[in-house]
């Protein structure tokens, strides 16, 4: 079985700055981590070879140069093979162009399953995963907390509000993961070592994708949207403390209170 997984480098902050012309994130200065759905979904592909003899996993990130770093830590956990997708004239895009280029990079390849995040800590949209596979035209299932190869198939435990609905799926798919699919495993000091002395990162630039991408698609060109306003969320205020008031003065109080904020 050949799994793919789609990660994502993301700021390991709440304090993120935002450039105020483009709406989009200043990463410069801050530290980044594997964004924890699409590490999920690392550990999820790992588990899923270790069951499936001669298997291989293959990670691939969009992103500056730095993603790098969160490449090899994949690679430090076990997978077998790092792709970079990574050019000035990708930066800058929301998630339509993010996952027409991500795209782009996954038909140079050969895949059974091809497993992503549902979402990103920095964005939240749960877009690019099923963006993906309506770019591929393939079948997907989101927010999986649980995965079973069955034949050519996988058996998919997917969260739904209260319950779960159990999904069969036949391969090549895509499937959206949750933080609590996997817990993810430390990386090896051998794995480390073996990340950063024996295994290569490759990047793929604009050029190694020209026979499969739109350039109408990428950038923030090729953006659809875009951020009108950003900022940062504003302290509350603090709130009313009322004392020394008897039981019923308390419920009266703030009843009163309801009514003037027209909540009852």
């Amino acid at each position: 079985m050949k799994i793919v997984v789609c990660a994502k480098q993301v700021p390991d902050t709440t304090e993120v700055k935002l450039d105020p012309k483009t709406g989009t994130l200043i990463r410069d200065g801050v530290p980044s981590i594997i964004n924890p759905d699409d590490k999920a979904g690392i550990e999820a592909a790992l588990q899923l070879k270790e069951k499936c003899p001669g298997s291989t996993v293959t990670v691939v990130s969009m992103g500056p140069p730095q993603a790098d770093v969160a490449l090899r830590e994949a690679l430090a956990m076990g997978c077998d093979e790092a792709i970079l997708v990574s050019d000035r004239a990708f930066g800058g895009a929301d998630t339509w162009a993010t996952s027409s280029t991500i795209a782009a990079a996954l038909k140079k390849l050969d895949y059974d399953v091809i497993i992503t995040g549902r979402q990103a800590i920095d964005g939240d949209t749960a877009q690019v995963g099923p963006q993906i596979a309506e770019h591929l035209g393939l079948p997907q299932v989101s927010y999986a907390e649980n995965v079973e190869v069955d034949g050519d198939c996988l058996k998919v435990q997917r969260q739904f509000e209260d319950r779960y609905h159990i999904i069969k799926v036949k391969m090549p798919c895509v499937i959206t993961a949750l933080a609590e699919l996997a817990e993810p495993r430390y990386m090896t000091v051998a794995g480390i070592v073996d990340a950063y002395d024996s295994k290569e990162v490759k990047v793929w630039g604009l050029e190694d994708l020209k026979d499969t991408i739109d350039e109408a698609n990428i950038g923030l060109k090729g953006s659809p949207t875009r951020v009108k306003q950003s900022f940062t969320k504003q302290p509350k205020a603090a709130g009313t403390v009322l004392k020394d008031l008897t039981p019923d003065e308390a419920v009266a109080a703030i009843v009163a209170k309801l009514k003037e904020k027209y909540i009852i």
